[in-house]
């Protein structure tokens, strides 16, 4: 063979969300440098970025929430020094300081030579792939988010006007399950409250999915949808039009690439079924049809990030699904600026500055993620693929610093002993209802094919 990187050789790291607000080249621990070299030794190392790159050139996006995340442009290198090749940018905090915000973020990483997937100046660059040449071979890299605010989401341009900048948005149907006498009550709600003329007319100026629409078996009431079910329960399914495009960008990226992968930042929690009901532990059942239908498409590699903890590993056609890879770094808490609402959720003061504000967010470390463990606790996933299959992961556990003061907690280090084996056990439990086997070897997990 002519070229080394047609062979299908290539070992490719995934991590989950990088909350980044300080530098990391300065500390020399051994465990640190361990996790480094790691990311540094891959062909291709990927990572949610799930913060905002700018110097508050521009003003912050009201919302409902006491988190806005922002750092300094600079920190973009430090991930580059740590071995990240790309980024995926759709998140839920893509937009805390709106448009201007976020294009700003990318004209940031573009400045500084970092790649990023899943943000664009409309709908199909925020779609496409960010391209990566290793020496294993040319990596696409695809990213979008289910969890986003109302004004992020990218949208078409036509021949005559310009398309809308903002992040890859995958949308979803909910359906919740009733049983008769509940699914007769919101029927009679809906007359008696006069919401079913406004309920058909919606139907008459939105078409879509019409016909799919039997007032026998569904009913809407208060933006929500019902149908009439056995048990209660809830349903989801992603948006038929969202696919459609994401597979065409697949496709393609499968055809200009040798290794697509996707990654998706999903918050939004298990719906139903035995297992799914279980806890938010479990995805939602519309984020494992999507997972499935990336792989479907063409895409080596799939993970997912997004709820700050870890979930189970799917192995699916041969190919490797993250439901997510939790955090890897995890300093939320330690932006420079708030914008003045957030203070006031928190009823904190003027008299009160961003370090106030970082602690009150877990009553300093008595409640929220600083107050379990499990937020703290994650790994890297290194994929080893030979003769373009899977043979290999090998997931190293890291460890974030859990009950390390404010100052200090969030970044990460390679974990042995107690804490690695407590990720490594979590893994396996939530990844049984895959059927995933994971062995614990030292304080590394392997699932070999």
């Amino acid at each position: 063979m002519i070229y080394d990187s047609a062979q299908g050789n290539i070992t490719i790291a995934v991590a989950g969300d990088a909350m980044i607000t300080r530098p990391m080249r300065m500390y020399r621990e051994q465990s640190f440098l361990e996790l480094v070299g790691l990311l540094k030794g891959a062909d291709a190392s990927v990572v949610n970025l799930e913060m905002l790159f700018h110097d508050y050139e521009m003003s912050w996006e009201y919302k409902d929430t006491v988190s806005f995340q922002v750092s300094e442009p600079a920190n973009i290198t430090e991930l580059q020094w740590m071995g990240f090749d790309v980024v995926t940018t759709a998140n839920n905090h893509s937009y805390d300081y709106s448009e201007a915000g976020f294009l700003k973020t990318l004209e940031n990483c573009r400045e500084r030579g970092l790649k990023q997937a899943g943000g664009g100046r409309d709908l199909e660059h925020a779609r496409a792939p960010a391209y990566l040449d290793t020496a294993g071979g040319r990596v696409a890299v695809m990213s979008a988010t289910t969890t986003f605010s109302k004004d992020s989401p990218a949208g078409h341009g036509r021949q005559d006007f310009p398309g809308k900048p903002g992040v890859n948005a995958l949308r979803h149907n909910v359906m919740h399950n009733v049983e008769m006498d509940v699914f007769d009550a919101l029927q009679k709600a809906n007359r008696e409250l006069g919401f079913s003329d406004t309920e058909m007319s919606a139907r008459r100026f939105h078409p879509v999915n019409v016909d799919e629409y039997d007032p026998r078996r569904e009913v809407r009431f208060m933006g929500g949808k019902f149908s009439l079910a056995e048990e209660f329960g809830i349903t989801t399914a992603c948006n038929k039009d969202d696919l459609t495009g994401i597979g065409n960008w697949i496709r393609g990226a499968k055809k200009a690439a040798d290794w697509p992968i996707y990654g998706v930042h999903c918050h939004e929690s298990g719906d139903e079924g035995e297992f799914h009901g279980a806890s938010r532990i479990a995805p939602p059942s519309f984020l494992e049809e999507f997972a499935h239908f990336s792989i479907d498409q063409g895409c080596s590699l799939f993970f997912a990030h997004g709820p700050h903890f870890l979930r189970g590993i799917e192995i699916y056609k041969g190919r490797p699904i993250f439901y997510s890879l939790g955090n890897f770094i995890f300093q939320n808490e330690t932006v420079q600026w708030v914008p003045e609402p957030v203070y006031r959720g928190l009823n904190l003061g003027a008299e009160h500055n961003p370090g106030d504000w970082g602690l009150a967010r877990s009553g300093d470390g008595q409640f929220g993620f600083a107050a379990d463990p499990v937020f703290y606790r994650s790994v890297v996933a290194l994929c080893d693929y030979e003769d373009g299959d899977l043979k290999e992961i090998r997931l190293h556990p890291i460890d974030l610093g859990f009950q390390q003061p404010m100052s200090q907690r969030g970044r990460p280090v390679m974990a042995h002993g107690p804490v690695a084996q407590q990720s490594l056990r979590w893994l396996q439990q939530v990844s049984k209802p895959y059927g995933t086997e994971i062995s614990i070897e030292g304080d590394v997990g392997v699932i070999r094919l």
